[in-house]
């Protein structure tokens, strides 16, 4: 399944926003590295905490609930390596950023299993 979230104008490079998503129970947390957007779930897979509110370096965010910080990219956490933040596939279409969503069965999306199914 795939969903619109928000349009490229929306983010500007270094900036990071959430959005509530048709579709979906838990924000979309969008970055922009600088003309690379990159999508995640908006919240923090520890303790349900917003990470819109957490603080970024890069491709790390550091959840403002217990300082858990995730990787971007990957999803994975620092502090626990059974944990990971959902990352999901992003695609552009004009000016509209949209995300792929994963198997509703798995408990994350692995960025190989993303698709639709």
């Amino acid at each position: 399944m795939r969903l619109f979230v928000c349009s490229t104008s929306e983010v500007e490079p270094g900036q990071m926003k959430s959005f509530n998503v048709d579709g979906l129970s838990v924000p979309v947390l969008v970055v922009n590295l600088d003309g690379r957007f990159i999508a995640a779930s908006g919240m923090c897979p520890h303790e349900d905490v917003e990470l819109i509110d957490g603080e970024r370096n890069g491709e790390i965010i550091t959840c403002p609930g217990h300082a858990y910080e995730f990787n971007l990219t990957n999803g994975s956490c620092s502090h626990d390596s059974d944990l990971r933040l959902p990352i999901y596939e992003v695609s552009i279409e004009e000016d509209g950023i949209f995300v792929k969503l994963f198997d509703q069965t798995a408990s994350y999306p692995v960025l190989d299993d993303i698709g639709d199914r």
